[in-house]
């Protein structure tokens, strides 16, 4: 039982270490798998750092260990993963209307706008259309040297 104890302060302690950085997790979410009553109990324990605690998205049973395991736990978390990214998606949507409500300036829309805005590093966030149709043309001057970037929207 002693030993049992140990090791998961260990694995709550390493927990702590990788998955947190300046006070606040570093990742959207975690996963809890294995084979045994282990993961339940971490996720229940005072020695997991409670910043962690919202963030857990699933506590799996898998039927294996190494690197089977980590497959089955891959899989069976494939929904949970899914509402991470969602979650993260909304987030992003919501923050984007606050700034267009808000209006300060700092949403650019289209094409042009918004390559201006990379080429001067003014991008903190950008959301892209998946079937955006764009043509780009790289238009090199072999006397100067020089590459300017042209796209073009269809529409």
């Amino acid at each position: 039982m002693e030993k049992r104890h140990n090791y998961l302060r260990k694995v709550a302690e390493l927990t702590s270490q990788h998955f947190i950085t300046n006070d606040m997790p570093n990742v959207a979410g975690l996963v809890l798998a294995g084979s045994a009553a282990f993961k339940t109990e971490l996720s229940e324990t005072e020695m997991l750092d409670q910043r962690l605690v919202p963030i857990i998205c699933a506590i799996l049973d898998v039927s294996y260990g190494g690197e089977n395991g980590l497959s089955e736990a891959i899989t069976q978390a494939a929904d949970s993963l899914t509402n991470v990214k969602f979650v993260a998606e909304k987030k992003l949507v919501s923050k984007f209307f606050e700034e267009i409500a808000q209006d300060t300036g700092m949403v650019v829309f289209g094409v042009d706008d918004t390559m201006k805005a990379l080429e001067t590093g003014a991008l903190e966030t950008m959301m892209l259309f998946e079937d955006l149709e764009v043509t780009r043309y790289s238009l090199k001057n072999p006397i100067k040297g020089t590459t300017k970037v042209i796209l073009l929207n269809p529409t």
